[in-house]
């Protein structure tokens, strides 16, 4: 999913103090962009799960798109965590970016539901994310343990293997959504390692040019296999024995997705665009409108929004695919995103100690 913006990214929104002061780096808009397509797609694969049980080809759709949507998300996340480290102010921004979001909404998405789907018994969790905020746990998780990945001397492979192993593991449980968090660790994990070049390869005319055959053969599997095999394995959210079936296809269908998932999150990023567009800007408040679009998504299932039958029908189809883009467009709107940072962005300067440094700044300033 989305990664909150960290100053110690490479991408920066802070302008030069003044005459004496460096340039800013500029935020890559390659990246802004790729951030902003994935919550597009996002929010119309959570539209199309009401639809996909009177259409198999919404189920194509939603299998395609649901093998690497959430990869390249996670992808970039791990690439702009790759100078995380347990530095004090970094930790902080760890807490103030992800942990205190998570906290804010796992609470806020539990009394929604309590309100909304007259489910007074629900209860609030922070053990057990509903919905969306898994995501902000694993974000969280994942950065922790970046700098042993810097350590090991096959994260990757090692990486993998965990998450295989999850996979076949079902006594993990539901606390923290660990098998979520262990079965895309592998996708977190490369990124943390990719460099600019890997990009660049992938932007490259023929890659560009092969990912349509590539798209188009992934959407014939897709709807071949939608009434054939359920798209809870894109989830990651369980094993192989709780989705009913033997413990060595766990293994065989976290590898087989695994190189799907990579194969598509490539040809994804093919085709987003390398220069400034009118959506570039937007791509820095994804984080905004991840969490907050799942409000509607639930809404319009709790309240009936989707079974009216015109709506299962193509043309139905076509406009929930665009009244979803368009919402989680306005949600990632700057507007939205000063209205909302009170939650996603808190600066909490009062929680946490002035280090060594800081002090001995302000003293000689004095």
């Amino acid at each position: 999913m989305p990664s909150p913006r960290t100053r110690d990214s490479p991408q920066t929104d802070t302008a030069p103090a003044g005459p004496q002061a460096k340039p800013a780096r500029q935020r890559d808009a390659f990246f802004d962009n790729a951030k902003y397509l994935a919550i597009v797609l996002v929010a119309m694969g959570h539209t199309w799960e009401p639809l996909t049980d009177h259409s198999r080809t919404a189920e194509a759709l939603y299998m395609v798109v649901y093998a690497f949507h959430m990869p390249a998300f996670i992808l970039i996340s791990g690439y702009f965590s790759r100078s995380f480290d347990m530095r004090a102010d970094r930790l902080q921004r760890l807490v103030t970016g992800i942990a205190v979001p998570y906290i804010l909404f796992e609470a806020a998405y539990s009394v929604f539901k309590k309100v909304a789907d007259d489910d007074p018994a629900h209860p609030i969790s922070l053990l057990d994310p509903w919905y969306l905020t898994w995501f902000l746990v694993a974000l969280f998780v994942w950065r922790l343990t970046t700098p042993l990945w810097k350590v090991v001397r096959w994260p990757v492979p090692l990486a993998l293997a965990i998450a295989v192993l999850a996979s076949i593991s079902p006594d993990i449980g539901d606390d923290l959504d660990l098998q979520r968090v262990l079965q895309f660790l592998p996708f977190f994990v490369i990124g943390l390692f990719m460099k600019p070049e890997h990009f660049q390869l992938m932007r490259r005319r023929e890659v560009r040019i092969l990912s349509v055959p590539v798209f188009a053969a992934a959407l014939v599997v897709a709807y071949w296999a939608a009434p054939r095999m359920t798209s809870a394995w894109f989830y990651h959210r369980d094993s192989a024995q709780e989705l009913g079936t033997l413990w060595w296809a766990g293994v065989v269908m976290t590898l087989a997705l695994f190189g799907c998932s990579m194969v598509l999150t490539a040809c994804f990023f093919s085709w987003v665009p390398r220069r400034k567009m009118w959506f570039t800007v937007l791509g820095a408040g994804t984080l905004y409108g991840y969490l907050l679009h799942g409000f509607l998504v639930k809404g319009g299932r709790f309240w009936g929004w989707f079974d009216y039958k015109w709506l299962h029908e193509p043309l139905g189809e076509i406009l929930v695919t665009l009244v979803a883009a368009a919402v989680v467009t306005l949600l990632c709107t700057p507007p939205i995103q000063r209205a909302f940072r009170f939650a996603m962005e808190p600066k909490m300067e009062w929680a946490f100690k002035r280090d060594a440094t800081e002090l001995a700044r302000d003293r000689g300033k004095s």
